[in-house]
């Protein structure tokens, strides 16, 4: 069974402003602008989040550094 949700503002409205055929050219355009759109907004989460939290660009160190250092766990079979 499959359950439907309503559709929000913002889908409705791009359903209405996109209710018109596209090329691909253009749906290609539309699907760079969005991801870009989305990257930027992720990165102001990120920016927030590493202020609020007082991150330092040596905690991001440290971190990538203890990860090298760990060893993988290689199959052996079991």
């Amino acid at each position: 069974m499959t359950i439907q949700t309503p559709l929000n503002e913002a889908q409705l409205t791009l359903l209405r402003l996109f209710s018109r055929e596209m090329t691909s050219d253009e749906i290609q355009r539309l699907r760079a602008l969005l991801m870009e759109f989305y990257e930027c907004e992720l990165q102001k989460e990120l920016e927030r989040v590493i202020q609020e939290k007082g991150i330092q660009q040596k905690d991001f160190e440290n971190r990538l550094n203890r990860q090298q250092r760990t060893p993988h766990l290689i199959s052996n079979g079991h």
